[in-house]
């Protein structure tokens, strides 16, 4: 993979958001990601950004994931699942969706 600089405008009207869980759904030609924030103690979620992208662009993202967890780890410590939850317990995946 190559390193290049791009410049990157963020508008002041851009608002981040925080997501505690996440949806992913996918056909042939897209990824879905849908972010939500859970409300704790109530079943209840609100969607927060919605971002597709192609399958290609949902592979590099994968690899891009590991490496930075990778880096993460090295300077900060292993991270370990939340306890009482299994490895993609806040993630919902849907598939075939239309």
């Amino acid at each position: 993979m190559t390193s290049h600089e791009i410049a990157v405008n963020i508008p002041n009207t851009l608002d981040p958001v925080y997501s505690n869980m996440i949806q992913i759904a996918y056909k042939e030609d897209e990824f879905t990601f849908v972010f939500l924030h859970q409300i704790p103690g109530v079943n209840q979620a609100r969607a927060k950004a919605i971002v597709s992208i192609t399958p290609q662009h949902a592979k590099t993202l994968l690899s891009v994931f590991s490496k930075t967890m990778a880096d993460y780890e090295s300077k900060f410590g292993k991270v370990e699942a939340a306890q009482g939850k299994q490895q993609g317990d806040s993630v919902t995946t849907i598939r075939g969706y239309s």
